[in-house]
């Protein structure tokens, strides 16, 4: 297996990220079109002023810029090192796949127990790769 197919997931994940940004000042504007927020209300980030559903992608962006890091270098590293193996490129698919589950989760019915184990699975994931990682470079 060529190591670069490791970046697959990566790639795909970065795409997604981008995509819910762009919900971001879709959501504001739709809402400051409607009347309902005014520039004031983002001085300092989102007030209180905010409704949900406008601030809800801002957040999911934020979750999608957090822990997906350590993924990413967790991905890095194993390219460098040439340590990527089909269980790696798998993992990393169920990753990019938790983490689009855990956005459409959190953008639509955002119910936080599902939220949460999805969220906590993908978690596992990175350290499952992580743990990966280290038994590699071990050998």
């Amino acid at each position: 297996m060529p190591r670069h197919t490791i970046f697959w997931p990566v790639l795909c994940l970065v795409l997604w990220t981008f995509l819910v940004l762009v919900q971001v000042p879709i959501r504001r504007f739709h809402a400051a079109f409607k009347g309902r927020v005014v520039a004031a209300d983002f001085r300092c980030g989102e007030s209180e002023y905010v409704p949900a559903d406008v601030a809800l992608p801002n957040r999911v962006f934020m979750n999608l810029v957090e822990v997906p890091t350590l993924f990413y270098v967790v991905c890095l590293i194993l390219y460098v090192t040439g340590t990527v193996t089909p269980a790696c490129v798998a993992l990393a698919w169920l990753y990019f796949a938790l983490r689009i589950a855990h956005s459409l989760i959190y953008l639509t019915y955002n119910h936080v127990v599902h939220r949460f184990a999805v969220f906590a699975t993908s978690n596992l994931v990175v350290l499952a790769m992580l743990t990966c990682l280290a038994v590699r470079l071990s050998d």
